[in-house]
């Protein structure tokens, strides 16, 4: 039986499960497959992401990095810093590192459990944007920082409708075809910044984002006039630090600073992704008499 050693780890609350395939063992055309089986929780190890180490002939190595729905990503910040842990523990690279990703090369320093990487410059700043939805006009922000992402500033993140308001506007036309990630973004008395993330490729929220926590940090210090760096607490509770540098409207030098936990190690069985499910209890199953075998309402 294949069997695939893999790292499970854990990034301010993004989970991930980690291979390493500078050796080809896993054929590319495989990835979105597999990351959709073995991504599914109850059904087989369960994760956000799953991401594939492979070679590189610029830098240490680079990654392929797939949502739990099987989409690719270009970038993923709690990823980012799981990868460069992995990497470091797995003898791949040293204490400072650079991978490439699909958002462009990421520079990487870990000391123990605690990773910094440089994000790729953010791009495609716009504020004040006034959508139309089915709850009414929302205004919000959007930037690129590695992959798009929305902010909607609000009074308490705790009432925010992640998942209803969250998912119109990842769907919404004015977003398409690609979507967007959402972000739901208060500043606190202390000067925090609190964010929900309701994220593409999970379809729902997630514990934390990265990339949207170097969003909500970024269009929140802009708004707010805060200095680096700036602290953001996500749905988890474990922080994350945001630091850049600001030249007019223009972010650069960007980092982002948060744990990188190791969960588990072991080997997945062929199990983990070969099994098989029904698409659901059909409608009229509760017809079915005790008779047939099967359950009755």
């Amino acid at each position: 039986m294949t069997k695939i050693p893999f790292f499970k780890m854990c990034g301010s609350g993004n989970d991930f499960i980690i291979v390493d395939n500078r050796r080809q063992a896993l054929r590319e055309e495989d990835f979105p497959g597999l990351a959709r089986r073995i991504c599914a929780r109850n059904m087989s190890l369960g994760a956000d992401g799953f991401v594939v180490v492979d070679q590189s002939p610029t830098a240490d190595f680079k990654w392929h990095f797939f949502n739990s729905d099987g989409s690719r990503a270009d970038m993923c910040g709690n990823g980012a810093r799981c990868v460069a842990r992995f990497a470091h523990l797995n003898g791949i690279a040293g204490h400072d590192m650079t991978f490439d990703t699909g958002a462009g090369g990421i520079a990487a320093h870990v000391s123990g459990d605690r990773v910094k990487i440089r994000m790729t410059d953010p791009r495609g700043m716009e504020s004040g944007m006034r959508i139309e939805t089915t709850r009414g006009p929302v205004t919000l922000s959007r930037i690129d920082t590695g992959v798009p992402h929305l902010v909607v500033a609000v009074a308490d993140v705790g009432q925010a409708n992640v998942l209803g308001l969250g998912r119109e506007l990842r769907y919404h036309p004015a977003f398409a075809p690609a979507g967007a990630n959402v972000n739901f973004t208060a500043v606190g008395r202390d000067g925090r910044i609190f964010n929900r993330t309701y994220e593409r490729g999970v379809e729902g929220e997630t514990l934390a984002c990265g990339t949207g926590s170097v969003a909500a940090a970024l269009l929140m210090a802009g708004r707010e006039g805060m200095a680096s760096p700036v602290t953001v607490v996500p749905k988890s509770g474990e922080t994350l630090t945001v630091y850049f540098e600001r030249t007019g409207d223009r972010f650069h030098r960007v980092f982002l600073e948060g744990n990188a936990r190791i969960i588990c190690t072991g080997e997945l069985w062929e199990d983990a992704w070969n099994w098989s499910a029904e698409e659901g209890i059909p409608e009229n199953a509760g017809n079915l008499n005790h008779d047939s075998g099967n359950f009755s309402q």
